[in-house]
């Protein structure tokens, strides 16, 4: 025979029995989303071949990808779905040709500036950002402070885009060198160092 139980007793156990499978409940799911976001991370070499493949080529179907890394079209298709979830795949560019675009000159600028505060820096971060021949501006370590990579019409244009520049802020020095040759153009990045 079972001994009786007062209700009050009773009562706390079913509540203490229903925070046990609460707590249990919420952590499979921390687990499970832990794991979600630890697998995200981790890549392998068919991951890294299809961001290879896709940095070269970002317009290949899914189809023929898929086909070059030996996996079916939606494993490939999940597997592209997670690198851009996890950030791997910032995003996806066309390159335009700049000789057909009209803009086959390259100069580079050097800039050196008396001035380092965050105001003077972000007026400067604005000013290039507002001119599109500026495709991209890096600052740096040495005796420039910044450098400036320039797409051109031709060399003559430098002057206008070196006058926007200088009505809208002041700069100590720029020094301007032009590209003879390109010996290597890619937008492509190693991707052995992923994880």
């Amino acid at each position: 025979m079972m001994p009786q139980c007062p209700r009050a007793v009773f009562a706390l156990f079913v509540l203490c029995a229903q925070y046990v499978l609460l707590f249990c409940a919420i952590w499979s799911d921390r687990a499970k989303s832990r794991r979600k976001v630890y697998f995200s991370h981790m890549l392998d070499d068919r991951d890294r071949r299809i961001l290879d493949m896709l940095q070269k080529d970002a317009g290949i179907s899914v189809t023929d990808l898929a086909e070059r890394v030996a996996l079916s079209v939606s494993a490939c298709s999940r597997r592209i779905q997670r690198l851009e979830e996890a950030g791997h795949i910032a995003r996806r560019i066309v390159v335009l040709d700049r000789e057909k675009m009209g803009v086959p000159t390259t100069v580079f600028a050097l800039v050196k500036t008396a001035y380092h505060s965050d105001e003077w820096t972000e007026s400067f971060r604005r000013i290039i950002s507002d001119i599109p021949e500026i495709v991209e501006a890096h600052r740096l370590t040495g005796n420039h402070d910044y450098i400036l990579k320039i797409v051109l019409p031709r060399v003559e244009h430098y002057d206008v885009i070196y006058k926007q520049i200088v009505r809208k802020l002041e700069l100590f020095d720029v020094s301007a060198s032009i590209s003879m040759e390109e010996l290597k153009h890619g937008m492509a990045i190693p991707v052995g160092y992923a994880r």
